[in-house]
């Protein structure tokens, strides 16, 4: 492996203006090391939560398998691997199996650790018997439910001494794969709603989203509808379930939630999109554009990746369409809102949330 990290000019690609963010970490940077110091090189690698592709593209002579979960994810570490003219990796997502077991599995800890431990489901049902684990995190970050998940895949976990103020956990000797449900149910309004573990909010309908749904307004003559950052499909849905004429388009970065959001809504009408932007439609084609728009990006808050998706919108919408949205009321959305928009309109408020109502 090149250790000349000068040579490697990973970028966040992920639309932030902040350049004091880098695209990697103390816990990259530890699991290399660690990765160097093996005697005997893994005979095939998977690489977990590697957002910019930093570790990929470190071990890209390794030729480890990428398991994304985030179309952003798949995009920045595409346009790494191009920068650095390093062929494409081996991609799966964790839902799907794996075409060879492997031997050595990298993970960067989420935020989640409901996504964490499908991460190690699916590295058990995917891996030799000596599989090797090694997990990273910042130990800001740690807490105890980390190591309880951990033993109920490996029998074997140890942690290392922090550096940099980052820790590892390794795992070994592997457990039968445990009979738990990665489906949870959630409900709203005595109607069920299906989500994968790891995907927004998975214990309730988040309360943004409650209080969105109450005050959204959606006329008959709109027939062409967009959910953006629709997670599990309820917006779309409950649209749906009022307006079941209206063709609705639902689109999200992260791959469980869309996967999700099939569970929840389909028909010939329902449009399911995996993507990070709307660069996939044209100019003037939604009369109406909904959105819970996230900001929170593991433990960073970013606003630059939701204005970003109220220009798209605005390009999007048709001539008299609008952009509906919730936000909590600290983050300010209409400063940016109002140099877009021929109007801004607040259509309701509480203590904690808006919601915009945006027209073109």
């Amino acid at each position: 492996m090149n250790s000349d990290k000068s040579t490697f000019a990973i970028e966040r690609h992920d639309m932030s203006n902040d350049k004091s963010l880098r695209a990697w970490s103390a816990v990259d940077e530890l699991i290399l090391e660690t990765f160097d110091s093996l005697e005997q090189k893994p005979y095939r690698t998977a690489i977990y939560h590697d957002r910019f592709g930093y570790l990929g593209c470190r071990l890209h002579a390794f030729s480890p398998a990428l398991i994304l979960t985030q179309k952003s994810q798949e995009n920045a570490i595409a346009l790494n691997l191009q920068g650095l003219k390093l062929t494409p990796l081996e991609t799966s997502d964790p839902l799907s199996d794996l075409a060879k077991p492997m031997s050595l599995a990298v993970v960067k800890i989420p935020k989640s650790l409901d996504l964490f431990e499908l991460f190690l489901r699916h590295i058990s049902k995917n891996s030799t018997d000596d599989m090797t684990v090694i997990c990273g995190f910042m130990t800001r970050h740690f807490s105890s439910r980390m190591l309880q998940i951990a033993g109920e895949y490996f029998d074997g976990v140890e942690q290392s001494k922090a550096k940099k103020k980052a820790r590892l956990i390794y795992l070994t000797r592997k457990k039968s794969t445990p009979q738990k449900e990665m489906i949870r149910s959630l409900t709203y309004k005595e109607r069920e709603y299906k989500q994968y573990v790891g995907v927004f909010s998975g214990d309730h309908i988040d309360y943004a989203t409650q209080f969105f749904l109450e005050h959204i307004e959606v006329r008959n003559t709109e027939q062409c509808i967009l959910d953006l950052g629709s997670g599990n499909g309820i917006i779309g849905a409950e649209i749906a379930r009022r307006y079941p004429d209206a063709e609705m388009h639902l689109l999200d970065d992260t791959y469980l939630a869309v996967e999700s959001a099939k569970m929840n809504i389909s028909g010939e009408k329902i449009h399911h999109h995996w993507n990070h932007n709307l660069s996939i439609f044209e100019e003037q084609t939604f009369d109406v554009i909904v959105t819970n728009p996230p900001f929170h990006f593991e433990y960073e808050i970013n606003i630059h990746i939701p204005i970003s998706l109220f220009k798209e919108s605005q390009r999007c919408l048709k001539p008299g369409g609008n952009l509906q949205l919730v936000a909590s009321k600290h983050l300010n959305y209409k400063v940016h809102l109002e140099p877009l928009f021929s109007s801004v309109l607040t259509i309701a408020e509480d203590k904690k949330f808006v919601v915009y109502k945006c027209i073109k």
